[in-house]
């Protein structure tokens, strides 16, 4: 099978950066007074001193969370952990267990720090999910090696944007995506000079292989160094943002090690659970809810490169998975697909869904057929990723869950900014130790997103009388498809570079399998002839899978626009 359509099954999920989950509608009002609060459901009530000043806390009490490195936190689990299977490739067959997990780490730190990489360093990795993959996140953020990941769907020129904006100095790419890296480097001028090594998942000619670093004695992993913790970036995703080209998002190890310690009160992994990593590990609920979440608590990780529905299934009953994460499209699958009945799937015990709205109709058809409750999250990667949790028992369906330990929340009107209770429709806001450092090079969009410490997420929604909190909508104008975010903004300039669009629009659709595809609204140039198979065909050869333009092409006259040049992209929606 190709690249190409292994990227585009595994599309479930994305870049980018925020794990929203399902809706539900108790009442909601917009922006009303507000009086005091109390909450049954609770182990302690939400603190509430004024209007204009209302928190939300967990129901769980907070944690004592250690502040360390992410190489003092995790490293000793693995020696704890020993001959415990720790990661298999169920592509290949490939196995580690937790020492030999270890030893690779730090066997490949120890050849990156011969090559030169030091503490602060950008190492970039682009490709599919695979053990080296894990490996690579293991041994950077235990090393002191900045790690960057991309989508790797992205065309070559959307690559070399990312490796020049997060200062790449080094590349680790899967062999079949070598030619997208060549050609990155090939369009730059300055990445010819930057990059001073590409390192091959695979053989290659010419090419250093990643197979060549784990032949290391390990003496150079540099064991020494002095981590700050608050400070010290240890990943660097990307996250799109309203606006623009996607942004990246300084996670520290203080961030990490704190979330990872969040969720565990809510959903713990256990030593005998084998868990599936289908979803991708450029992504924060690959690399850090799935991957590093379940080797904290010593589980067993299957780890599948792309979504295709027999070794999807085939993978979860040979390997008796017990723990399945998911994003809206699996679980569409799950309930749906006739398949399904053909394979024993019993030995799942729990079933989280996130990264994207899973209806509440979707929930109940799911759990009709497989006979067990599917729970849902909500995080984004500026929040290391989770906020909320939901929880068995209870259940809370239509719900996001309550917060998790160690944070705050509050929802404040968008147009007057007060505070909010309980019911009352507004902003989503959060504080706490896993709230990003803020984005790479670009004060002001992180200025724009925290406040006085509060992210502000963009993401529309309420409070229950439960604690439990509900997605409804969002501020963002992101295009949310399968969990991938688009930028409509991106789309925009994009468009707007060929010679047949005088002005153009991007808004989502909305579609039962996606969530939402982008469509585009067009201005023709009246001096050249355009159709909408070419607008298209023109996405398709200039951006990612996940950004092409599945809702069709539309022309127009002219644009809807504010006085101030705004796109009314509500208009164009009642158009639909």
């Amino acid at each position: 099978m190709s690249l190409g359509k292994s990227v585009r099954r595994l599309s479930v999920l994305g870049t980018y950066s925020r794990l929203y989950m399902s809706t539900g509608s108790p009442r909601r009002r917009a922006c009303p007074a507000v009086g005091s609060i109390t909450l049954q459901w609770c182990t302690r009530k939400f603190s509430s001193s004024s209007a204009r000043n209302i928190i939300f806390t967990s129901p769980i009490p907070d944690i004592q969370i250690k502040e360390e490195s992410l190489s003092e936190y995790l490293l000793p689990k693995f020696e704890h952990f020993g001959n415990r299977t720790a990661l298999v490739d169920a592509n290949n067959g490939k196995t580690y267990t937790y020492l030999e997990m270890r030893d690779a780490v730090i066997k490949l730190g120890s050849a990156l720090h011969r090559l030169g990489y030091r503490k602060g360093d950008v190492l970039c990795m682009c490709s599919t999910n695979n053990t080296e993959y894990a490996l690579l996140i293991l041994a950077c953020v235990t090393s002191g090696i900045i790690l960057t990941t991309t989508n790797p769907a992205y065309t070559s020129g959307e690559l070399a944007r990312h490796l020049n904006h997060s200062g790449t100095s080094g590349v680790v790419v899967f062999k079949s995506l070598l030619p997208t890296v060549q050609e990155a480097i090939e369009s730059d001028i300055k990445l010819k000079t930057t990059l001073k090594h590409i390192i091959v998942v695979g053989e290659m000619d010419g090419y250093r292989s990643f197979s060549n670093l784990l032949n290391d004695d390990g003496t150079c992993f540099p064991d020494n160094i002095t981590f700050n913790p608050k400070d010290d970036v240890a990943l660097l995703p990307y996250s799109s943002g309203t606006t623009g080209l996607p942004k990246g998002v300084m996670l520290t190890h203080r961030n990490i090690v704190s979330n990872l310690q969040q969720t565990r009160p809510q959903h713990i992994i256990k030593a005998d659970d084998t868990i599936l990593c289908l979803l991708p590990m450029f992504h924060g609920y690959g690399m850090i809810m799935i991957l590093q979440n379940t080797l904290q608590d010593g589980g067993k990780l299957v780890i599948l490169s792309q979504f295709e529905p027999v070794c999807f299934l085939k993978s979860i009953q040979q390997h008796r998975v017990t723990v399945l994460y998911m994003v809206p499209p699996m679980a569409l699958f799950l309930a749906r697909h006739p398949i399904v009945d053909t394979y024993d799937i019993s030995s799942i015990r729990s079933h989280l869904s996130a990264a994207a709205p899973l209806g509440e109709s979707l929930s109940r058809e799911y759990e009709a057929r497989l006979r067990y409750p599917v729970v849902q999250g909500y995080g984004m990667t500026e929040l290391s990723p989770v906020a909320t949790l939901d929880t068995l028992p209870p259940h809370h369906i239509g719900t996001v869950g309550p917060l998790i330990p160690n944070s705050s929340a509050k929802i404040v009107c968008s147009e007057t900014g007060a505070d909010l209770g309980p019911g009352e429709t507004g902003e989503l806001c959060i504080r706490g130790p896993h709230v990003m450092k803020g984005y790479l090079n670009n004060e002001a969009a992180t200025n724009d997103m925290i406040k006085d410490g509060w992210l502000y997420t963009g993401d529309v929604g309420h409070v229950r009388d439960d604690g439990c909190f509900v997605i409804t909508d969002r501020l963002k104008e992101l295009i949310k498809y399968k969990g991938f975010q688009v930028a409509p903004a991106e789309l925009e300039d994009l468009l707007l570079r060929h010679p047949g669009v005088q002005d153009a629009a991007v808004i989502g659709m909305p579609d039962e399998r996606a969530g939402e595809i982008p469509r585009a609204y067009i201005v023709p140039n009246p001096n050249k002839k355009v159709t909408s198979e070419e607008i298209s065909k023109f996405v398709e050869e200039n951006a990612a899978s996940h950004k092409q333009l599945r809702g069709g092409v539309e022309f127009l006259d002219e644009i809807p626009k504010s006085p101030s040049g705004k796109i009314l992209r509500r208009i164009l929606r009642n158009m639909c």
